[in-house]
């Protein structure tokens, strides 16, 4: 199972690297959604079978693969736009930046104290490949739904990190996270539907030209 889930965390770095070279939106959607489904998988590969663990997987695969992605298509409709046209860094050299990430995160946690049963398996690296290209994408794209998008994936990564540590904290903390998250979207939304009303944009940098009357 452990191999399975290594071949997982790849797929889902791989989606990182495919979210920072792409400018279409709804294509970042669709790929951050199947990152939150893979997600959702890898609790039911570490630890033994158990309702409780169904269910908290079928929670994080409808949240993270259909929920949260739906809300952030229907915003995307709503504002009618379809690409990041003009990121703060291109996307050639965002690709580099996060393929150069990946390979700091694995020299990194090769470095890390990790328990033994943990220093084979590629939870952490993926961990902070992940929370870096979150990190990217909010620093370096000017659309504020392209924004929430780099919010998804920085919590992709806290998420995957926390995958470890379930025996010290259970499975339902990370519920509680979802909630939050899902509370934090909803707000973005609201936030993006204003902006969107009063300026006819969803740029963020626009809102640098705000001046106190």
């Amino acid at each position: 199972m452990s191999s399975f889930a290594d071949e997982l965390l790849i797929l889902v770095m791989l989606i990182n690297l495919v979210m920072l070279g792409t400018s279409r939106l709804i294509f970042s959607i669709r790929a951050v959604a199947v990152q939150g489904v893979i997600l959702g998988i890898l609790p039911g590969l570490i630890h033994p079978f158990s309702g409780h663990l169904a269910a908290i997987t079928i929670g994080i695969i409808l949240t993270k693969g259909i929920v949260i992605p739906y809300l952030i298509s229907d915003a995307i409709r709503k504002a009618q736009i379809r690409r990041e046209v003009e990121p703060f860094i291109g996307y050639v050299p965002t690709l580099l930046i996060g393929a150069l990430f990946t390979a700091i995160s694995f020299a990194f946690a090769d470095k890390l104290p990790l328990a033994p049963e943990h220093q084979d398996l590629l939870f952490v690296p993926a961990s902070i490949a992940t929370l870096l290209t979150g990190f990217l994408i909010l620093t370096t794209r000017r659309k504020a739904i392209s924004m929430v998008i780099g919010y998804l994936v920085l919590e992709n990564g806290i998420f995957v990190f926390g995958l470890l540590l379930t025996e010290a904290m259970p499975v339902m903390i990370e519920a509680g996270a979802l909630l939050y998250l899902l509370v934090g979207i909803f707000v973005m939304g609201i936030v993006i539907n204003h902006i969107s009303r009063e300026f006819s944009s969803i740029d963020t940098s626009r809102l640098r030209t705000l001046k106190e009357e």
